[in-house]
């Protein structure tokens, strides 16, 4: 699938189950469905293109929201272990609507990130929020992890 993100050395492999494509953040193999093909090319642009580090970077992250079980696609820490970012990752066919929002707004009332970032891989988009004036904004592109 053609993205809106740089290529990158990925490894794929084959098994019984199917083809798998590695996860550098879980140090593991994983299906390669469109959502998980989006997550790690954005994963390595954000690595190779944006200074983020992988030890403070996680896919995957169990939340409870209004005591259900949720799963966030990836989040970003800061040195002190804090969540500055989340991302939620779309299938590129899935066009990036106000449910995908909705959805992601919902994971930051657990985790209160500064940034976050929405991406079908081909459109991404990244809000800041301003928490002390109870007000968000939309940022021209990803700001690179020094930046946050």
């Amino acid at each position: 699938m053609k993205l809106n993100l740089p290529a990158y050395d990925y490894k794929l492999r084959r098994d019984s189950d199917g083809v798998k494509i590695f996860d550098r953040l879980r140090l593991k193999y994983v299906a390669v469905t469109p959502e998980e093909w989006v997550r790690q090319h954005f994963i390595e642009y954000l690595i190779t293109h944006k200074g983020y580090p992988a030890p403070l970077m996680a896919n995957e992250v169990g939340i409870t929201l209004n005591g259900t079980r949720r799963r966030c696609d990836s989040i970003v820490v800061d040195h002190s272990g804090k969540t500055v970012m989340i991302i939620e990752y779309k299938s590129p066919e899935v066009t990036i609507s106000q449910t995908t929002f909705d959805q992601i707004v919902r994971y930051n009332m657990v985790l209160h990130a500064r940034y976050l970032i929405v991406s079908n891989g081909l459109n991404h988009y990244c809000c800041a929020i301003d928490y002390e004036h109870s007000t968000y904004k939309f940022l021209p592109g990803i700001p690179a992890y020094s930046e946050l």
